[in-house]
């Protein structure tokens, strides 16, 4: 792959901004902070589908629901309205709480975030069925820089 193709170094020595935060008095304008993180794959399990927010709203129009899988400290305040909270590395432990006849939304911070493919690697793991399963993997990220509401945690 060529040089140019790589992310740029990053430069920034204050603490990440994970969540991209408003623009003060610039309305719809907000900062992305492209310090944190490393990219993940596009669709890092063969069996569980990724979808993008057209497929999450149709999904949830279905019944679907949406699993923030975020620790707490990375949450940064905001979340997906209706979502509920079972962090990754918790999931083994608590995912008796996931109907099994439901379709389960897993999202985390974004692209470069490697909270819900840990998360869904360890229902994997668990026996857990890959079918009620699908991968948001634009995260928090994506939905906040696309306009879409977000619920205080």
């Amino acid at each position: 792959m060529s040089d140019e193709l790589h992310r740029s170094e990053r430069r920034r020595t204050a603490d990440p901004i994970n969540v991209p935060t408003p623009v003060p008095e610039q309305a719809d304008l907000v900062t992305v902070d492209t310090t944190w993180g490393q990219l993940q794959p596009l669709h890092p399990f063969p069996t569980v589908p990724t979808v993008g927010e057209l497929e999450v709203l149709d999904l949830l129009h279905n019944g679907a629901i949406l699993v923030d899988t975020r620790v707490q400290d990375s949450r940064s305040g905001r979340t997906l309205p209706g979502a509920v909270h079972l962090p990754h590395d918790q999931l083994a432990d608590r995912r008796d709480e996931l109907d099994p006849d439901q379709v389960s939304i897993l999202f985390c911070n974004g692209p470069q975030c490697p909270q819900t493919p840990d998360g869904i690697r360890t229902l994997l793991q668990a026996g857990h069925p890959p079918n009620t399963l699908a991968y948001y993997r634009g995260g928090l990220h994506d939905w906040i820089t696309l306009g879409l509401p977000t619920s205080p945690v």
